[in-house]
């Protein structure tokens, strides 16, 4: 009975130590062979993958297929529950003229051939800035202005950016203090369908961060944009009028 039992143990330990050896692999930085991943690493689908090749398998059926799919026209992420915050983010009321197809490539977009820029100057910023979150809305404008305007629009909104600078672009970008005038709906729709040299960006960033980017760009047309005084009333000066309509 005890010759069973030791020799039990061990053609087990025999049995474990050679799965641990050949578990091993000399590359460092190779985790060696696992054995049932699926129960600690979860196999989820992944955008942008070539599924042509898989772990060293090719499968020729597969290299030409795409893997990720555009969301259904006028879909968007979940937003939760709060109205005004879901209302925000829903899709552009307002659509590219007939023109953009050619000018910027939206092929696809249900076009217009009204002068909705013009009709544009009517609209308001939904985003209401105040004295209570003044300070916040303007951190987050100047980093979505650093990341996605300031290589050409230039660190204080006059146009000499980095790539205007070096001549990798040779076009003419504005100087903001020089668009005063334009209404926070037309600088709107400039940003997400693009204007000019400009590419859309409606793909870029989100209808909230478009809004939030222009109480960013009116600091750059009035020094006291976003500040209020004791009361919690806009200092007179940093008033901008957002209802002049300015022809393209």
């Amino acid at each position: 009975m005890k010759r069973n039992v030791f020799a039990i143990i061990g053609t087990s330990a025999l049995t474990l130590s050679l799965l641990m050896l050949n578990s091993c692999k000399s590359d460092a930085d190779s985790p060696g062979l696992e054995y049932a991943p699926d129960m600690y690493r979860t196999p989820s689908i992944e955008p942008y993958v070539d599924y042509g090749e898989v772990r060293g398998r090719i499968d020729e059926s597969k290299k030409v297929k795409l893997s990720a799919r555009i969301p259904a026209r006028n879909t968007i992420p979940y937003y939760g529950k709060d109205t005004s915050e879901v209302k925000l983010m829903l899709p552009y009321f307002r659509k590219p003229n007939v023109a953009f197809r050619e000018t910027h490539g939206l092929y696809g977009f249900d076009v217009s051939l009204a002068d909705e820029y013009a009709l544009a100057a009517a609209d308001k910023n939904p985003l209401l800035i105040n004295a209570k979150n003044a300070e916040s809305l303007l951190t987050k404008g100047k980093e979505l202005f650093t990341a996605m305007c300031q290589h050409c629009h230039g660190e204080k909104g006059d146009g000499m950016g980095p790539m205007v600078l070096s001549k990798a672009y040779e076009g003419v970008v504005p100087n903001y203090a020089n668009l005063a005038n334009l209404s926070d709906g037309q600088m709107f729709y400039s940003i997400y369908y693009g204007k000019g040299m400009m590419g859309s960006h409606g793909s870029l960033l989100s209808k909230k961060e478009i809004w939030t980017l222009i109480h960013y760009v009116r600091q750059f047309q009035n020094k006291d944009y976003g500040k209020f005084d004791a009361s919690g009333k806009p200092v007179m000066s940093a008033v901008v009028s957002d209802t002049t309509a300015v022809k393209p």
